[in-house]
């Protein structure tokens, strides 16, 4: 089923997520609903306050390198608690997301890490990641943790994208 994104500024993308206790069919349920709306939305990582829900989970499809064409579901990976156990480097990527359409900005992420998660099927396992996996990880944790991507913006920059969002939204009304 395809779930309504969440857009800046829904106050409800500000929520922490609270752990999952136990993996069950309705975990199993929001993952499925959240992996299509990812894939719907065009999206390459999409976390269960985007659409909210307020239990740590995210998915993730994120093309490798060489992929060439991509392909969907080749790298679909969905992770239940996630938390990051190690990280190292640094690194800056132009992000964007489905949350706060039609914006990018350069944020500084690490450029490596390890992540502690449980599978769809409650299994715990670890994953590390470098490069564009290393960076959707951590601004899909980010989201469960309440933050988003133009929160980690010097003051300047996110009271810029602020404001044009805001006049965004507000020509958007009068259009209605």
């Amino acid at each position: 089923m395809i779930l309504e994104i969440l857009k800046f500024p829904d106050p409800f993308l500000k929520t922490k997520a609270v752990p999952v206790e136990k993996v069950d069919d309705g975990i199993k349920k929001i993952i499925d609903d959240m992996t299509e709306t990812m894939y719907k939305a065009k999206g390459i990582g999409l976390a269960s306050v985007q659409v909210g829900v307020d239990k740590r989970v995210i998915v993730l499809d994120v093309p490798g390198d060489g992929d060439g064409e991509r392909v969907q579901g080749r790298n679909l990976i969905a992770l239940v608690n996630p938390e990051i156990v190690s990280s190292e480097g640094q690194t800056i990527y132009e992000e964007g997301c489905l949350s706060v359409p039609g914006i990018t900005a350069d944020v500084e992420r690490f450029s490596r890490l390890k992540v502690r998660a449980l599978d769809r099927e409650g299994r715990p396992f670890e994953v590390s990641a470098e490069g564009l996996f290393a960076i959707a990880l951590q601004h899909e944790i980010d989201h469960i943790d309440g933050v988003l991507f133009i929160d980690r913006l010097s003051r300047l920059k996110r009271e810029m994208i602020k404001r044009k969002i805001k006049k965004a939204l507000e020509a958007e009304e009068k259009a209605l």
